[in-house]
């Protein structure tokens, strides 16, 4: 491994911890933030999560428009780190104002936090689509981004983990020490916000980008943004594929915190559980690159999914007050969704060189573009899961376990395991159908492009 590689690695990966944290704390609990912290009454609720759907609906459509504004994007600094740069600078802003305690109420309140929720998805969009859309140019090689891949989604999940093993105990002890939950929350935001710029700007002066760049630079205009994901198959199906697998593993997710309160009856158990399936989860991730050698893609990808569709079993049948079953159907969950999402990661960086070989363009930023549209869609569906259930099911009017009723808590079971299960057997019958792209064809992929005079690599 030469020395461009490991800087690149390492630096390319200590970016995204900062923005996972973040990530993780507005997509996963500001529903619980809303509900439980600063207790809004349930009618502004119904507009806040009507707000939410909209606003995560809209923001995902705008990304391929970001995609398509990096793509074309003509810098001495290249295209991808002048948007990470504005992103770093406005995203924390919009965070910390939406765990901002303006002391608002009613419409007043549902108006602000629109205009807060909307700019936040935006300033993310800006830095998550130019981050992730760097890695095809960081290398050619399927195993190289394997590996930059992998530690990048360790990092990623090391600073998703540290949110939600430490959120509770964190912003409890926080509230104690400035008088009050929310303003615990509020510091919390803070702290994690600029941890995140920090992060960035690792990447920002230490990544390098010398891997495959397209021979002849291309614009691509706008009016061809629907085209290039549309004739590219490979994309479209891994797209969809991968839209119904987040919807469900966001919604388990989601329904975390409310579980352990509400059904489990220990609030604090919580980061002990999160705490074991991170270390799990980022155990799985380590190993990646060396069960990679020797399977290949699909084995992998069933192999993972027959463990996330065990732990769902077994997390649904367990005991409530069980922690052995429930534990272990958690760990199957987080290892198998480990290798789904890098490998997911793999197919989409993969379909950048397709679309290169099958449309005559390479177009990294609009074809990464589709990750954060997949996760903001599957947060906005499993967001408005969520809240419809905490509502209908009466969990929003309890104050503990004892409280909710239990047919309230099937209802939460089965929107938090069966709905999502259902999502993630769709999914991969999705992918076993379309999806294509072996080794020995993305090897014939790589050699037409060289042959063509249509792709170089830097050194």
């Amino acid at each position: 491994m030469d020395k461009t590689s490991k800087q690149n690695r390492i630096t390319f990966g200590l970016g995204t911890i900062g923005r996972d944290m973040v990530y993780a704390l507005v997509s996963m609990y500001l529903i619980f933030y809303l509900t439980d912290v600063i207790e809004l009454p349930t009618g502004t609720l119904w507009w806040v999560a009507a707000i939410i759907l909209i606003a995560r609906i809209f923001d995902a459509f705008t990304d391929p428009v970001m995609g398509f504004i990096v793509d074309n994007t003509n810098t001495r600094w290249g295209k991808f780190k002048p948007w990470i740069t504005v992103g770093a600078i406005t995203s924390p802003i919009f965070t910390v104002l939406l765990f901002t305690d303006f002391g608002l109420q009613g419409s007043s309140y549902i108006i602000a936090f629109a205009i807060f929720y909307f700019m936040w998805g935006i300033s993310y969009t800006t830095h998550d689509i130019s981050y992730w859309s760097m890695l095809p140019s960081l290398s050619v090689n399927q195993k190289e981004r394997e590996k930059i891949g992998s530690l990048a989604r360790i990092c990623a999940n090391c600073g998703l983990f540290f949110v939600v093993a430490g959120i509770v105990s964190l912003t409890i002890k926080l509230g104690e020490y400035f008088g009050s939950l929310q303003k615990g929350w509020f510091i919390f935001a803070i702290f994690i916000t600029v941890f995140m710029s920090m992060g960035l700007c690792v990447t920002l002066l230490g990544v390098k980008e010398t891997g495959v760049v397209a021979a002849k630079k291309q614009s691509t205009p706008l009016r061809e943004l629907i085209r290039i994901i549309y004739k590219n198959d490979q994309l479209f199906f891994t797209a969809i594929a991968m839209s119904l697998f987040m919807i469900g593993y966001v919604t388990t997710t989601s329904f975390g915190l409310y579980f352990f309160k509400y059904a489990y009856g220990d609030e604090g158990m919580y980061a002990i559980f999160a705490l074991i399936l991170g270390v799990s989860q980022i155990t799985a991730l380590a190993v990646f690159p060396l069960f990679s050698k020797r399977f290949d893609r699909k084995t992998l990808f069933t192999a993972a999914i027959i463990l996330v569709t065990a732990g769902y079993i077994i997390f649904f049948f367990a005991p409530i007050h069980t922690m052995l079953f429930i534990g272990a159907g958690g760990v199957l969950i987080f290892v198998g969704q480990s290798f789904v999402q890098l490998l997911m990661l793999m197919f989409l960086a993969d379909s950048v060189d397709y679309g290169h070989w099958k449309l005559g363009k390479r177009n990294d930023s609009i074809t990464f573009s589709l990750q954060p549209l997949i996760n903001k869609m599957g947060g906005a569906i499993s967001s408005g899961v969520v809240s419809a259930v905490i509502i209908i099911s009466g969990i929003k009017e309890a104050n503990t376990a004892s409280d909710v009723t239990p047919g309230g808590l099937v209802m939460m079971k089965i929107a938090m395991l069966i709905f999502p299960l259902i999502c993630i057997a769709a999914s991969y019958a999705i992918y076993r159908a379309k999806y294509k792209i072996d080794e020995k064809f993305y090897a014939q992929i790589l050699s037409d492009l060289r042959e063509r005079g249509e792709l170089t690599e830097e050194k």
